[in-house]
């Protein structure tokens, strides 16, 4: 169905509308233009947008998605069982819930810099 479109929900942000041909990632990027996605640090995190930098991982708690390969360096098999994805490479199949996740390399970066002080 070329009309078909899906509520994406990101845990404490708002909603946005999908297609199953759209990367979610573009539809929270319209849906943050649009004002409908409310109380992010800054701005929605967007990196390379082709799942080759990680920094828009979010972890799927609800809803069915088609995934594009994406590296391992940032998502790990055992993650992405667990429904951490990057948002640049899935496609809903269903209304979806997401919650942001903090990217690997920001994580590291955090912990390298606490160890310093």
């Amino acid at each position: 169905m070329a009309g078909e479109k899906f509520t994406i929900n990101l845990e404490g942000h708002g909603v946005a509308s999908g297609f199953p041909q759209e990367r979610v990632l573009v539809a929270l990027e319209r849906a943050q233009g649009f004002g409908q996605l409310k109380d992010l640090p800054l701005k929605l995190p967007v990196g390379c947008r082709r799942g080759g930098c990680g920094v828009c991982r979010v972890r799927v708690t609800k809803g069915e998605f088609h995934a594009d390969p994406m590296s391992r360096a940032h998502v790990s098999a055992e993650e992405e069982a667990g429904g951490v994805v990057l948002a640049c490479c899935i496609y809903p199949r269903s209304e979806l819930s997401l919650r942001l996740e903090t990217p690997v390399a920001v994580k590291e970066k955090s912990r390298k810099a606490a160890q310093v002080v």
